[in-house]
């Protein structure tokens, strides 16, 4: 016989003995803020009328991009890739993994945003015109500074320069790994008798950052200089490219001329 109790109480669910068993509690979805814009205000109906000049940095990455990802509409993908770049010149140093770590980057858009990337680059480098006095440190570091934009590995250049130290010509003499990169003064020399230099300056990266001179670099630069009075070309300068972040001076570049080393 039933008890009154027993009688009016409902039954009971049985619960989970492991709470992971428990379905998990969804976060609610970030608010979409392309269709939070007014349409006349979004990023395409803005460049129609305003030109891309009136456009933020994220609305122009947004026209590139030019969809989002499931969760995630195009603005707002846009200004993560930003933030985690540190800044829209940041994303030209990124290379197609980085892209590819955002959900919905697949390998054709991360090439895409690669190649504008290096567009970019390139209308830099040749913004500086055709033929550009290379007669400091800090003008060469200037000329060199878009080359070595994003580098994750060690690379040497001859910079080989006319009797009125405008550029001749600059080559890319070796490329390496993140520790360093092979360079014999010899093949150095003889890039600068081919080109008819009347002197040239060295120059190489360092993937860290940090462009200070180690013992390497000082002891490679003394065989520079002691090559370059044998063959009779003027060495004006050694740069080693850096960033100013990391830079102890914060200046992005190491100048062996301007440091009385050469």
């Amino acid at each position: 016989m039933l008890s009154p109790q027993d009688d009016c109480e409902a039954p009971r669910a049985a619960v989970p003995a492991d709470a992971s068993a428990l379905p998990p509690v969804l976060a609610p979805a970030p608010p979409n803020r392309l269709r939070g814009t007014a349409a006349e205000e979004r990023p395409q109906e803005r460049l129609e009328r305003e030109g891309a000049a009136a456009l933020s940095d994220t609305e122009l990455l947004a026209m590139l991009l030019r969809s989002g990802t499931q969760g995630m509409d195009v603005l707002s993908l846009s200004a993560r890739l930003i933030k985690e770049a540190g800044s829209l010149a940041g994303l030209t140093e990124w290379l197609e993994d980085d892209f590819r770590a955002f959900k919905g980057i697949g390998r054709v858009k991360a090439l895409q945003l690669l190649t504008v990337m290096e567009v970019a680059k390139r209308i830099l480098r040749q913004s500086q015109g055709q033929a550009p006095l290379i007669d400091s440190g800090e003008r060469a570091a200037a000329y060199l500074a878009p080359l070595t934009v994003g580098l994750r590995v060690e690379k040497f250049w001859v910079l080989s320069l006319n009797a009125r130290r405008h550029l001749i010509r600059c080559r890319e003499l070796s490329s390496g790994t993140q520790s360093g990169t092979q360079v014999h003064p010899r093949e150095i020399f003889r890039i600068a008798i081919r080109d008819g230099a009347s002197a040239l300056v060295c120059a190489h990266n360092h993937p860290s950052g940090d462009p200070s001179a180690s013992k390497e670099d000082l002891r490679f630069t003394r065989q520079l200089c002691e090559a370059a009075r044998a063959v009779g070309i003027p060495l004006l300068d050694h740069i080693i490219m850096g960033t100013k972040t990391s830079d102890p001076l914060q200046r992005g570049y190491y100048s062996f001329r301007e440091l009385g080393l050469i």
